[in-house]
């Protein structure tokens, strides 16, 4: 069996690696960007003409719709993790975007409660059920392409790649639907207008494809396949050896995708519904705060490289726990500036510790399972953390009228996501390596 830290015999050329990095990135923004055209219209639209039928409900469970997706991505890690540890990252990766692009396609041409009745808003879950199984398992293929051709000593920044695809992607979904509803009519924008994104994707998902098919396999994964050494069933490995891990791999994402779930889900809506703002600003300052995102999130995979990803992980939560409550008196002040400042602030917490974890993730477990065992906490963490974020804060606003309890409820999740991180480095863990050096593919500064 290969040693987690064993050398690739091939050197990937600068050419390779700028493709692979092209690869992860695009990839993981298209699914992300599909991902998030639906949370948009389930705030914008479908409370309205898929789940109208319940009343005063019919926001909460629209939102709780988005969890779906979350609900899927286990399975789907497990799908894709173990044709990804049985046969390949590139093959794997091509799937799961293809599965995204029919489904979001299908969401694009569904007919409405009013048109086909309760078929209507089963079909649109089952949709989303589908997507979720895509979305589990690429954010772990597109966080190993990248981190298995990365240097050593640039591991952090080159995860970053499959990170920017969730600002990014929001970006993109956000942007379409702002353009699409200022070049037409309200009645056009609920009429039609809103499927336009969904028509989109499936140019972007041919883009995605083309850019995926010119990759090569990873040199991770090659030398697995040089030695043989495939792992039979990944999951029961990866249960076998790295329970542990992968638990608290899963507890250290919560914090991160909460309150992400919040910037991208929740704020609009609440926004727009509950404080009665003007809908295109919001807009408008959201895909500023997500650009401000990605680039945060850059800088926190260049720091990871610097002070160790799960140190740069914790810098962020500190960041998110302590601005919380802050950022909620800002944003029910009504003020667009403060609005701005509220979330842009948001953002800067969310890149820092959001960049990092491509390569904290990759760094627990070895070759032969890594996509599996690296997939499994982070869609576990996103049901935890993110799955119904968007609902329960909006249960939550409904059940104590103060947006300070969803500050509270994010702060919770610092918490308990720091606590995770701390104990991956403890020494004093059952069932963790020896030694940190066989914590595998980490910069020297993340084995300090």
């Amino acid at each position: 069996m290969p040693t987690p830290t064993s050398p690739s015999t091939a050197i990937p050329t600068a050419r390779q690696l700028l493709t692979v990095r092209l690869a992860s990135g695009i990839g993981s923004t298209i699914e992300w960007y599909l991902s998030f055209a639906y949370i948009s219209a389930a705030g914008l639209i479908f409370s309205q003409q898929y789940f109208g039928a319940l009343g005063s409900d019919a926001l909460i469970v629209s939102l709780g719709s988005v969890a779906a997706s979350f609900i899927a991505s286990p399975l789907g890690g497990i799908i894709a993790g173990h044709f990804g540890d049985r046969y390949g990252r590139k093959a794997t990766l091509i799937g799961t975007l293809t599965v995204m692009g029919l489904a979001s396609l299908g969401m694009g041409i569904l007919p409405t409660y009013s048109q086909i009745g309760a078929a209507a808003p089963v079909i649109l879950v089952v949709l989303r059920f589908i997507q979720g199984l895509s979305t589990g398992g690429e954010w772990g293929g597109a966080a190993l392409m990248a981190v298995e051709y990365a240097p050593a000593e640039k591991r952090g920044f080159y995860g970053v790649f499959s990170q920017v695809g969730t600002p990014a992607g929001f970006v993109l979904a956000t942007g379409s639907f702002f353009l699409v509803q200022a070049s037409m009519t309200a009645s056009q924008f609920e009429s039609f207008g809103w499927r336009i994104p969904f028509f989109i994707s499936v140019a972007l998902v041919l883009v995605g494809i083309k850019i995926r098919t010119s990759i090569e396999e990873t040199p991770a994964f090659s030398e697995v396949k040089r030695e043989h050494s495939e792992a039979r069933v990944p999951l029961a490995e990866a249960f076998r050896g790295h329970t542990l891990h992968m638990v608290l791999g899963a507890g250290a994402f919560m914090a991160n995708i909460l309150p992400g779930l919040l910037l991208i889900g929740f704020f609009l809506p609440y926004a727009t519904t509950a404080l009665k703002m003007d809908s295109g600003p919001v807009l408008l300052i959201l895909m500023f705060a997500s650009l401000v995102w990605i680039g945060s999130t850059f800088w926190g995979g260049t720091l990871a490289d610097r002070f160790g990803s799960r140190n740069t992980m914790i810098y962020g939560y500190v960041l998110l726990g302590l601005w919380a409550v802050p950022m909620f008196l800002l944003i029910d002040s009504r003020s667009l500036l403060a609005f701005a400042v509220a979330v842009v602030v948001l953002a800067i917490g969310l890149g820092i510790s959001y960049g990092p974890q491509s390569s904290l993730f990759a760094a627990l477990f070895p070759p032969r399972i890594r996509y599996t065992a690296a997939s499994l906490p982070y869609a576990v963490g996103g049901i935890l953390g993110g799955g119904f974020a968007p609902a329960i804060a909006a249960g939550l606003l409904q059940a104590t009228g103060t947006s300070l309890s969803i500050a509270l409820y994010v702060v919770v999740f610092q918490v308990m996501s720091i606590g995770c991180l701390f104990a991956i480095r403890s020494r004093h863990l059952k069932g963790f390596a020896d030694s940190v050096e066989q914590i595998v593919a980490v910069p020297a500064a993340d084995a300090s």
